[in-house]
Formats: structure tokens, C-alpha cells, sequence
């Protein structure tokens, strides 16, 4: 099959989650089975700079399209990058206006204004370089909100075009907590008529709703594991979009995530202090921790548990639950390691956690590869 990919992040161009990890790792693994994959997001300078990666590992593309926003028209021009050791063809799409920016979403804790227009144009950028590439695909396959709006341009726009009559549209929750929800008046930014901002479409109590219009337009809906799968459909963890998912219940279907072997395998990963095998399990995990104490200021102890978390700091992932048992977790022979970013309340609540534990907790604030592995 012909499958392209559309996420807002993916290793190791740019990252501040899991789906980083996952638009990547499936990629590749669909790639491995003989499918030709294209996997779009947009070029973040600032981002793939921090992370190591030249200008000279990006072939520019001569495809330039105009993208409608709104009443604007807006220049995209075109990436080209490829992974290691696979044949997935990586495209950024690359509009200095919306991606040259620090981060990928936020800044000290506040959202980009403009974050609706950004993915909206990124949206129709991908369908229309997917047009001028003429890569003719089987499936799009898109990611939470910030690619939502695609399942709904293919139906709508594309359908009936040349390379599109025969192209089905699946559409991944990663997380429901975050839904691209954004006042009515920017449905004029999409392009799309105003018959479709209705509440069985578009439209969520007034305003847009781009996690709910990817799922409403696709043919398939996947999620991260079939218990996720079962809980965003209760009251609890629907996040207010319980009903609709019900709604369409039979074509939600929860997939288990998987790991890039490749990437996370402890006998090659050259992040690691030590390498080792099941059979020097013990030697090798012993070398790495005591690298990690010593990288993050703790007192090397061979014999106190080290646990480590890497996370989006939220309530959402259980770091108010954290907060809550810390001091008589603490009061035993422990030592905690925490990495990531988030609610600006728990990125100060841990970090003043290491301050009054320095010998028991360390916190670093932001993300790092290697420190992740």
C-alpha cells in the first residue's frame, strides 16, 4: 500500500511526546513490510538545530505551493530528509512565519496564539504536497488534533481529485485531553463552508473542535491500546467527547503501541553508559544507573531503587498523585529521577522537590534524548 503519515512532531526531528516516538517507529515498521510510506510534519528550525541535526541533512524540494488560510494566501516550500536504515521518504514542510519558533506548541507554559492557523495550514499543506508529489495513497494516516482537520479536507476537497479516489482516511487519538478546541470564527481559517461547523461534525458547544472533526471524517479511528480505547468512550476519560466516540464506536479499534527495537535496544544504544544482554543484565543496568546518579547530582548507592520518570508533567499523568506521596515515599531508602516538561505548577513543585531533597530527587526540566534513554 501507498500510506502517508501527517504528525506534528517525530523523531528525531522534533519532540515533546510520545507521538514523537510512535509517528516514527510505525512508519518505519510499515515501511519494513514493503508499504511505501511518506511521513510529513513541519520543519521547526530552532527544534532540530537544539537536537543536532545540520541543514545539510535536508535536501530542499523544488514543490512550492500557495496554502489558503483564511483570506490569506501562505507560501510552503519542502524538506526532504530520510532515517537511517529504512526507505520511509521524510517530508518538512517548511513556513518560517509559523515553525520558526523556540518550541513546538508552547511557551513558559502558555499556548501559541496562532496554534489553530499553524495546524490548519500544516493540515492543507499536507494534502496539497501530497497532490503535487502525486503519491496517490491508500490511507492518510493522521494524529490528534493538530492533523484533525485532515480527515475532513480529504472528504470534502480531495475525494474526487486525481490520486484521492481511492484513498481512506484513519485518524489516531494519542491523548483526548487535548482537543484543538478554538472559537467559531476560526472555521473561516479552514477554508471549509459553514454547513460543516454543525454538532454532529465540526462544531463543539460553539466552538471548533479539530480533534472531534478527525473523528467524524475518518474511516478509521485508532487509539494507543484497546483498554484507552474503551476508556475514552466513559464519562471519565472522554473528556466531553465520550458520546461521540460512542457514536462511531464501530470504527474506534485500540492498538497496542509498539517500540522501535532499532532505537531502544540496550545491546547498541549508544546513549547508554554500559551495553548489555539478558545475560549481563545485571552488570550492564548496575554501570548505567550508577551514570545516571552521577550525571544528576545524586550520591551513587548501588542498593537504593532509583526510579525514573519521563513524562508530560500534568494532572492528567499523575504528578499531583506523586506530590501527594512524596514525603512518605521519601522517608524510606529511595532516590527519584523526573524529566519533562509541563503544567508550570509541578515543573516548580519538583524542581523545589530536588531542592529539599538533594540527595534523594533530581528534576530536569525539558526534554533530553539521551538522558531519556
Amino acid at each position: 500500500m501507498k500510506i502517508v503519515v501527517a504528525s506534528s512532531e517525530a523523531i528525531p526531528f522534533a519532540k515533546t511526546g510520545g507521538l514523537a516516538d510512535v509517528a516514527s517507529a510505525l512508519s518505519k515498521a510499515l515501511a519494513a513490510e514493503g508499504h511505501e510510506v511518506s511521513l510529513f510534519l513541519p520543519f521547526y528550525p530552532q527544534s532540530t538545530a537544539r537536537r543536532g541535526i545540520s541543514s545539510d541533512d535536508f535536501e530542499p524540494c523544488p514543490e512550492k505551493v500557495m496554502i489558503p488560510v483564511g483570506s490569506k494566501q501562505v507560501e510552503a516550500s519542502l524538506l526532504k530528509a530520510a532515517f537511517p536504515d529504512s526507505k520511509v521518504d521524510v517530508y518538512l514542510i517548511d513556513q518560517p512565519r509559523y515553525f520558526d519558533r523556540p518550541e513546538l506548541y508552547h511557551e513558559n507554559g502558555r499556548d501559541y496564539q496562532d496554534n489553530c492557523e499553524r495546524f490548519i495550514f500544516f493540515s492543507r499543506a499536507v494534502m496539497e504536497f501530497t497532490s503535487q508529489l502525486n503519491l496517490q495513497p491508500n490511507i492518510i494516516h493522521s494524529n490528534d488534533w493538530q492533523t484533525g482537520l485532515i480527515p475532513a479536507l480529504l472528504k470534502i476537497e480531495y475525494q474526487n481529485r486525481p490520486g484521492f479516489e481511492n484513498t481512506a482516511a484513519v485518524y489516531t487519538i494519542h491523548n483526548m485531553a487535548f482537543q484543538g478546541q478554538y472559537w467559531h470564527w476560526d472555521m473561516l481559517l479552514t477554508g471549509i463552508d459553514w454547513k460543516y461547523f454543525n454538532r454532529h461534525q465540526m462544531e463543539y458547544f460553539g466552538q471548533l473542535n479539530l480533534l472531534k472533526t478527525g473523528i467524524v471524517f475518518s474511516d478509521m479511528i485508532t487509539t494507543v491500546s484497546p483498554t484507552y480505547a474503551k476508556e475514552i468512550r466513559t464519562e471519565l476519560f472522554g473528556y466531553g467527547l465520550n458520546g461521540v466516540l460512542e457514536s462511531h464506536s464501530d470504527r474506534l479499534v485500540g492498538i497496542l503501541n509498539g517500540v522501535d527495537t532499532s532505537e531502544w535496544n540496550p545491546e547498541t544504544d549508544p546513549h547508554l553508559a554500559a551495553h548489555y544482554s539478558v545475560n549481563t543484565l545485571s552488570e550492564g543496568k548496575a554501570k548505567c544507573k550508577a551514570a545516571l546518579q552521577e550525571r544528576m547530582g545524586l550520591p551513587r548507592k548501588p542498593d537504593t531503587p532509583l526510579l525514573g520518570t519521563i513524562s508530560r508533567m500534568t494532572d492528567q499523568k499523575g504528578f499531583s498523585l506523586i506530590l501527594d506521596a512524596a514525603e512518605n515515599l521519601l522517608a524510606t531508602d529511595v532516590q527519584m529521577v523526573f524529566l519533562g516538561t509541563g503544567d508550570p505548577r509541578h515543573e516548580t513543585a519538583f524542581s523545589e522537590l530536588a531542592k529539599r531533597f538533594p540527595d534523594k530527587v533530581a528534576t530536569y526540566i525539558g526534554f533530553d534524548e539521551g538522558l531519556a534513554h
